[in-house]
């Protein structure tokens, strides 16, 4: 999913070299990917991730590159494990890149070596799990000289794992010519304009079930937005810190001091917490559960807040509408429940409404985001959704992405 065409002039993140910067005409291009994808009875039952890795292939094929493919799947951990072979994705890959693509049972040594050499223009080798070797995970030089010994040319376009400081994400880039792939290059490109470099005003919205998972995330966001919405168990928490009675709501009492912490970082900072003003609450989590809505402070004893109420939807959206760029990472209720996936709908249809109208840049991704947007029907209308889970929370944090800091220039 492209940014909005008003952004698509905007320079790559700087300091990152793009696989455009090199020839790669007849050159072994080693690729890392994220082919960790969903699979049942052998079968694979989403293709996103390697869908999205297809203008990379596409460009490496048109210029006569000869490309190999280094991904992990599962958690092996360092021992080899067929279950967790890579094997069965080479018809998938076939099928969904439109390029001949064979398999070296090993991703290191003699054997990966020799189908490296007589690999031709424009066909695709995938290698066997990474994380079969311990290396990897300890960033071994060793072996990541002997992954980089299979190429001429590096490329990341895996952004979903480079927050770990692995042997193919990070160490082999001291051995290769490295650069940011297709996928990766888009990705830096949306997460520099919805922070780093965005255009004001900026909401954030914030959502789930715990703070003490994103304490890091929403003190980083309280700096840099001018907006933090915030919903889910996570919005629970913050309104019992400022003394609201949540019935039996899922909450972390025991983060009110957190809580509190935060809401004096985010004042000290002119950012404006958003909190629900209304909620729905129900006594038993069910699909179409008997519910009512009710203002914060009239929270029943024996009732749980699962979803926003109306009053609070208007609120956020028109704050919304006042905005130039818009993150999002989690729902506002129990999406997953119907109708309590109403508050995320709403939000994120307005947001999407305005995206399209080209007022808003929208950059969402992390955890269930993905899901809750593509419930609400609306994903393909942000400016741009990552389906990275843990390196889209670490940035949203501000820390340092070693696989994204070992291509910079």
């Amino acid at each position: 999913m492209s940014l909005v065409n008003a952004q698509k002039e905007l320079p790559m993140s700087e300091g990152f070299v793009s696989l455009k910067d090199f020839d790669v005409t007849n050159k072994k291009v080693l690729v890392r990917a994220d082919l960790n994808v969903p699979r049942q009875n052998g079968v694979v039952t989403d293709t996103s991730r390697i869908d999205r890795l297809k203008p990379t292939i596409d460009y490496l094929i048109s210029k006569g590159a000869k490309i190999l493919i280094l991904s992990h799947f599962g958690r092996p951990e360092g021992e080899q494990n067929a279950e967790m072979s890579l094997a069965f994705l080479v018809p998938v890959l076939e099928k969904q890149w439109g390029a001949p693509v064979s398999f070296s049972p090993d991703c290191i040594g003699d054997h990966a070596r020799d189908m490296a050499k007589i690999l031709q223009k424009g066909h695709v080798l995938l290698l066997e799990n990474i994380r079969f070797y311990k290396g990897e995970k300890d960033n071994d030089p060793e072996f990541a000289k002997e992954l980089a010994s299979l190429g001429d040319l590096y490329v990341n376009d895996a952004f979903s794992v480079s927050h770990r400081a692995h042997a193919s994400t990070a160490g082999i880039t001291e051995f290769l010519p490295s650069a940011a792939g297709l996928l990766m290059e888009e990705e830096l490109n949306a997460l520099n304009i919805a922070l780093e470099k965005p255009q004001k005003p900026v909401l954030a919205v914030a959502g789930g079930s715990k703070i003490s998972s994103k304490l890091n995330v929403l003190n980083n966001l309280v700096e840099k937005v001018d907006y933090l919405v915030l919903g889910g168990g996570m919005a629970n928490t913050f309104l019992y810190a400022n003394g609201v009675e949540m019935g039996k709501s899922l909450c972390e009492k025991g983060m009110k001091e957190e809580a509190k912490a935060v809401m004096e970082k985010a004042k000290a900072n002119n950012c404006e917490i958003i909190l629900p003003r209304d909620v729905v609450v129900v006594t038993h989590l069910k699909e179409n559960a008997e519910h009512q809505t009710v203002n914060v402070h009239n929270i029943p004893e024996d009732h749980m807040a699962i979803d926003i109420g109306p009053e609070t939807i208007s609120y956020i959206e028109e704050k919304i509408k006042t905005c130039k760029t818009i993150v999002w990472n989690g729902p506002m209720g129990v999406f997953e429940i119907k109708p309590f996936d109403h508050g995320t709908n709403e939000i994120s249809a307005c947001a999407a409404k305005l995206t399209k109208a080209g007022q808003i840049v929208s950059v969402a991704g992390g955890g269930d985001t993905v899901s809750a947007l593509e419930n609400a029907g609306i994903a393909k209308d942000f400016s741009y959704i990552s389906t990275a889970g843990g390196a889209f929370l670490e940035w949203l944090e501000g820390k340092v992405l070693p696989g994204v800091d070992a291509l910079k220039q």
